[in-house]
């Protein structure tokens, strides 16, 4: 197999989680190329009756009022998964988007929660993206909750986070337990390199794998069919990852 790139490898994997009976609606954020891709990816995979809205350019964007239509959609149960990040993730699953430091003194500023919490509470399947798995950005407790990873029992909520996918590792987060578990590792690397490089106590199920490569029939569709469809809305990284131009 030809050497399959860090962005190719996180869309596979993140592809496979979604390619799930329970998953009929995925909704993608602004800048989030590499769920984009992956999303679309599992379209394409055998898969045709998923939906996926990418809110951001127009391609794959069916939305016409930006983020209210969007809020709506979640509101009333129609979107199955959405991808969020953070500056800061910690064990909970609370995540940072606001800054670094003690809130309102912080050090540095970043755009800011928008929907998160609300995409947070009313999403069932909510996946968090580490771009950098490491002790700084997972971390023990984050500086600001944007959206938090749990709520009290007494707190309606249907949404939450489910996974953890980083360059790492991919963990499942227990709702009952409030921590993550270790589900799989990136080749090439191991246990031990996860829970050094993880700024926060997680729970080692007992039959760790090793994440599987991409197979070729993945790449192929990857590069034929999503990547030219994503070119009008990430074009950057289109043109980057897989030389294709808008």
């Amino acid at each position: 197999m030809e050497t399959v790139s860090r962005e190719e490898f996180l869309i596979c994997a993140i592809s496979r989680l979604l390619c799930t009976p329970d998953i009929c609606h995925v909704a993608v954020g602004a800048a989030s190329p590499i769920p984009g891709a992956a999303a679309l990816l599992a379209q394409a995979t055998d898969n045709p009756q998923l939906r996926v809205s990418i809110i951001h350019g127009d391609t794959n964007n069916p939305f016409t009022d930006g983020g209210r239509e969007l809020f709506d959609c979640a509101g009333q149960g129609r979107i199955d998964a959405f991808f969020l990040g953070g500056v800061q993730i910690d064990g909970a699953a609370n995540i940072n988007l606001v800054g670094l430091g003690k809130y309102p003194e912080t050090t540095r500023r970043f755009p800011g929660s928008f929907g998160s919490a609300y995409m947070y509470f009313t999403v069932p399947n909510v996946f968090l993206f580490a771009h950098e798995h490491s002790a700084r950005v997972l971390v023990p407790r984050v500086d600001f909750i944007s959206a938090p990873g749990s709520s009290p029992d007494d707190v309606a909520r249907k949404g939450g986070p489910k996974y953890l996918v980083s360059n790492l590792a991919i963990m499942e987060f227990d709702r009952a337990k409030k921590l993550f578990r270790l589900l799989s590792v990136a080749p090439g690397h191991s246990v031990e390199e996860v829970v050094e490089k993880t700024g926060f106590e997680i729970e080692i199920a007992p039959d760790v794998s090793t994440t599987s490569e991409p197979e070729v029939e993945q790449l192929e569709l990857l590069k034929r069919k999503v990547a030219p469809s994503l070119a009008r809305t990430y074009p950057a990284f289109t043109l980057r990852v897989f030389g294709i131009n808008a």
